[in-house]
């Protein structure tokens, strides 16, 4: 997935300035894909050239005026055609998966430590995500277009991150019994 395409989303949520969309990258689809202020900004201006957004200047008290982002009719054929093409199969991937295939050849109390900062990562996330449920999505059952689409992802990412935790402690326990330790959780 090209970072164009989650802005697509997020301005067809919501239109917005290049400011306000990393704001809103920061705490929502940021959970999911990732991207700094400058990267959005770089991304918004080859979106606009594109004729994927349309910029509109709006004056503000005080202040430079902001450039307001919606999704063109271009930007919408984009879009759909993305959402329609198949997407990459999710897999676990990753440093820590590889040290821990490799752990016969390494410290195992320090990649215990390792895998148990990770688990307290997704913990934290996980903890985050269930907050963001309780206050965002009350009433899940009565949920329809955009919101529900929403609550979808949030529960996915529930899931992902329930099922890390899960595995961490998996981990840890299987380390710490084979080196005839007490487990660490």
């Amino acid at each position: 997935m090209a970072l164009e395409h989650a802005i697509l989303v997020a301005l067809t949520e919501h239109s917005g300035s290049g400011y306000e969309l990393a704001r809103r990258f920061d705490k929502s689809i940021g959970y999911f894909w990732s991207a700094t202020h400058q990267q959005i900004y770089r991304v918004l201006k080859r979106m606009d050239e594109a004729g994927w957004v349309d910029g509109e200047a709006v004056a503000q008290d005080g202040r430079p005026d902001k450039k307001v982002y919606r999704v063109s009719e271009s930007g919408r054929a984009e879009l759909s055609r993305w959402i329609a093409e198949p997407a990459e199969i999710g897999v676990l991937r990753g440093e820590l998966a590889v040290k821990i295939r490799g752990a016969a050849h390494g410290d195992i109390e320090a990649l215990c430590t390792e895998v148990a900062r990770h688990r307290d990562t997704h913990a934290e996330r996980l903890d985050l995500y269930r907050l963001m449920e309780k206050h965002d999505f009350s009433a899940p059952e009565q949920l329809s277009g955009t919101e529900l689409h929403q609550y979808l992802v949030l529960r996915g990412g529930i899931r992902v991150e329930e099922g890390f935790t899960q595995w961490c402690d998996e981990v840890l326990n299987a380390l710490g019994n084979s080196q005839g330790r007490p487990t660490q959780r």
